[in-house]
């Protein structure tokens, strides 16, 4: 999402990790045409002086899914038919499109013990995304486990090849497994190549297939949602929560119950949608879905009437009448925006 005057924080210096680094992130790269793992550079935060950049830009640019009751998508839209508030406030829609636009997105995958059981599937329903990719459409693979085991197996590529032997050297191992700050560097990564591009029209989003159980992550669940509002990226989730424990204590969830609750508000708040497959067989129709309903969308674009750059939280609604017959019209997009620069989301919460 484009900004006016907006604060971008350059959040991790990258330097060659040789020892283990508790505190730290590992992010390891691999070459495009060879997805083999190299060594782990290590994120750091670095003070908020030392990184400010100022962009100019113009429009608040959103992407809406409009679904029926059934969570059908409903196309054929006319721009009168949507309102846009923000705060509140109508705004007036600068840009509309309903068009398909080339999608640049990240394939975010968990590997730790808990998907022993569906990692075969899980790289098979994949491959069925990527093989739904149009030329212009460009993808990243990353493999996480715990906080020192996230790599980029694959960059940003058109080539479906490149994707798919990327897919074919997961492995399944051992670790606490740190699915914010998976989420959190796969989601910048999103947010830097984009701006090295011409099109600022693609659109960004993480796919995102884990159990969501948290055990070791770097940055909390507020420093990640805080960063999410600034990304413009969505998120979808295929989460294999059924296996958790569904035991819940006197003032306290369950395991599956707060990872699913995560879940949901990772695609919630970012204008994706969650899945919960409860068997394997269920994986190839959500990979096909999912690959249908990330091109699919309304681009809408407009010009906040609050130009304030106050670091503060903007929330946006959209609403769309009822179609004929009472058909009822829900439109998805994500919960907000933060205007101009924020607080430095990098420092750890205090470990216990």
């Amino acid at each position: 999402m484009k900004k006016l005057h907006y604060a971008i924080f350059l959040m991790f210096g990258l330097t060659i990790s040789l020892a283990g680094i508790s505190t730290g992130l590992a992010l390891s790269v691999g070459a495009q045409q060879k997805p083999a793992a190299t060594p782990s550079p290590t994120p750091k935060p670095i003070k908020e002086e030392e990184g400010v950049v100022r962009v100019d830009t113009e429009l608040v640019n959103i992407n809406v899914r409009v679904v029926d009751r059934f969570t059908r998508p409903i196309n054929g839209l006319k721009q009168s038919d949507f309102t846009i508030l923000e705060d509140g406030v109508p705004q007036r829609i600068e840009f509309f499109s309903q068009s398909e636009v080339p999608t640049n997105y990240s394939l975010v995958v968990d590997n730790s013990g808990s998907l022993r059981r569906q990692i075969e599937k899980v790289i098979e329903a994949s491959k069925i995304l990527v093989g739904f990719n149009k030329p212009q459409d460009e993808t990243m693979v990353i493999r996480f486990v715990s906080r020192d085991k996230i790599e980029i197996r694959q960059e940003f590529t058109s080539k479906k090849e490149y994707v798919n032997d990327a897919l074919d050297n997961f492995n399944i191992e051992g670790g606490q497994t740190a699915v914010r700050d998976a989420v959190y560097l796969a989601a910048q990564h999103v947010t830097d190549y984009e701006k090295t591009g011409k099109d600022d029209r693609k659109r960004r989003a993480i796919i995102l297939i884990t159990d969501g159980e948290d055990r070791d992550s770097f940055y909390t669940e507020a420093q990640l949602y805080q960063m999410l509002r600034e990304a413009d990226v969505q998120i979808y989730v295929i989460g294999f929560v059924e296996d958790l424990d569904k035991d819940t204590g006197f003032i306290r969830k369950s395991e599956q119950s707060r990872s699913k609750s995560f879940l949901e508000k990772l695609a919630n708040e970012t204008g994706g949608k969650a899945y919960f497959p409860t068997g394997n067989e269920q994986l190839n129709s959500i990979a096909k879905e999912i690959a249908g309903e990330m091109r699919t969308q309304y681009s809408i674009g407009y010009m906040p009437s609050n130009d304030r750059e106050d670091g503060t939280f903007r929330q946006i609604r959209v609403t769309v009448p009822d179609g004929p017959g009472g058909q009822k019209r829900i439109p998805l997009t994500k919960a907000g925006r933060t205007a101009g620069a924020v607080a430095d989301p990098s420092k750890p919460a205090a470990k216990p």
